[in-house]
């Protein structure tokens, strides 16, 4: 077992993915996860199997399965030992296995994650004195707020958000690109929400944005957000149709929806459209209204008009609306009437997803015949193939293509093996992680030598 393998694994998701491992889950081959975190040093593969291994009560098991990544110096095996034991009962094991040491308190992500196993072992003073010295970073402040939702703390973390937020609305000039947590006025309306103060959270929160206190969109998302949970629609008509419409008016579009005011919501929306300088940020909000009440073909023609742009295309997103409705052949349609100079300039774009299509269709034959007609080295065009043939019941066929293509990850055969119940032939079948490893950093050297002296390293 190999420390820079398994951090090579983390990193890049290789050798016996997440995905690979949660479909042998899924399929109830625990023993075969075990096998291959003990022969193989498969890391996602010891993971989850402690954690069903723990979740049927196996406490032993799991921690055996755990013990060689851990004694190997993989930090995250401790952390999973540690959810195990805790979930076993053994809390003050749990908490002395992974408790950071001075130095350990210095880093966020160590406290982060020792927060969140005292908040699982109820204790939730030691988890908020632990977050303390780093909530004036903005995902350690939302942690807080998470860990104490339900907890009977609320005026606790409000009076540690206070002077955060106070910071955060009294920022100016330079200060407001750097200032830091700038979520603290947000997260200072959803705790006063949830301890039933919401005219509070309104008050404070609309007072900000009506002065340009705040330092972040997301800010003005939050207040839209809030007026809409609580029909406050009147609010949200003001904000929504004023100078923050470009980010708002669709929550506002949405409250007349739930209001019943459909019809009122789409004159609105149409309004913007017409009327503004940067209509196309309102296009998608009247499409899913359309579409809600069953229009789907006007729905089509309000994206049409940005079908050939580069920014704020919509053409996607119509074809998978399309796709959910069911309208499989009017997607196809739409694809089709690209012009060639479109084609040309999305080659990979197009002809997977019209392969898709017609896969979704059921029209396999026609599928394998198109796809037959592209460049073969086109990316995801191997992939493709190989699940319309396995569609079509060509299995063999299907893994041959796979197998055959060898710019493709192991995984890919893998995952093909395991949905038709060839599970140990698919794990058997994989390299090891170290030559996965040894492989990847090939093709990186490759990749490297062909840069020219003035290309970005990434």
């Amino acid at each position: 077992m190999n420390n820079d393998d398994l951090e090579w694994q983390s990193r890049t998701l290789g050798g016996v993915s997440p995905r690979l491992v949660t479909m042998l889950v899924e399929r109830g081959e625990v023993e075969l996860l075990i096998q291959a975190a003990s022969e193989r040093g498969e890391w996602f593969c010891a993971q989850a199997a402690a954690r069903e291994l723990s979740r049927t009560g196996e406490v032993e098991r799991a921690l055996d399965v755990l013990k060689p990544f851990i004694e190997a110096g993989w930090n995250r095996a401790r952390w999973e030992g540690a959810e195990v034991l805790l979930e076993a009962g053994r809390v003050q094991q749990a908490l002395d296995a992974v408790r950071p040491d001075e130095e350990g308190l210095a880093s966020e992500w160590l406290c982060h994650d020792f927060a969140e196993l005292l908040a699982k072992a109820g204790r939730l003073d030691e988890a908020i004195t632990v977050l303390k010295p780093h909530l004036n970073r903005e995902w350690i402040l939302s942690t807080l707020v998470e860990l104490t939702q339900n907890q009977g703390r609320d005026e606790q973390v409000l009076k540690l958000i206070a002077p955060r937020a106070q910071r955060a609305r009294s920022a100016r000039g330079e200060e407001r690109w750097s200032l830091s947590p700038s979520n603290a006025q947000d997260l200072q309306a959803q705790v006063l929400e949830r301890a039933g103060r919401v005219d509070e959270a309104v008050r404070i929160l609309g007072a900000d944005i009506a002065a340009g206190h705040f330092v972040v969109q997301n800010t003005l998302i939050a207040y839209a957000e809030l007026l809409r949970r609580h029909g406050r629609v009147e609010e949200l008509r003001v904000l929504g149709t004023g100078e923050h419409a470009g980010e708002t008016l669709a929550y506002y579009a949405r409250a007349l929806e739930d209001d019943g005011q459909a019809d009122e919501a789409e004159a609105v929306l149409r309004h913007f459209i017409a009327a503004a300088e940067y209509p196309d940020r309102f296009r998608w909000p009247l499409i899913e209204l359309l579409d809600r009440r069953g229009r789907i073909e006007e729905a089509v023609e309000v994206g049409r008009p940005t079908f050939d742009y580069h920014d704020a295309c919509l053409f996607e997103a119509i074809i998978h609306l399309l796709h959910e409705a069911g309208r499989l052949d009017d997607a196809l349609a739409l694809l089709d009437e690209r012009s060639a100079d479109f084609v040309e300039e999305h080659p990979s774009w197009f002809s997977s997803n019209r392969i898709w299509l017609l896969r979704e269709a059921g029209r396999h034959e026609e599928a394998l015949a198109y796809a037959g007609t592209l460049p073969p080295d086109m990316y995801g065009l191997t992939v493709s193939k190989a699940w319309i043939l396995e569609e079509m019941g060509r299995l063999e066929e299907a893994l041959a293509l796979l197998r055959a293509d060898t710019e493709l990850r192991p995984s890919e055969v893998a995952e093909l093996l395991i949905r038709h119940g060839r599970a140990a032939e698919a794990i058997a079948g994989m390299p090891s992680l170290a030559e996965q490893h040894a492989a990847s950093r090939r093709r990186d050297a490759a990749t490297q030598a062909h840069r020219g002296p003035n290309d970005p390293p990434f």
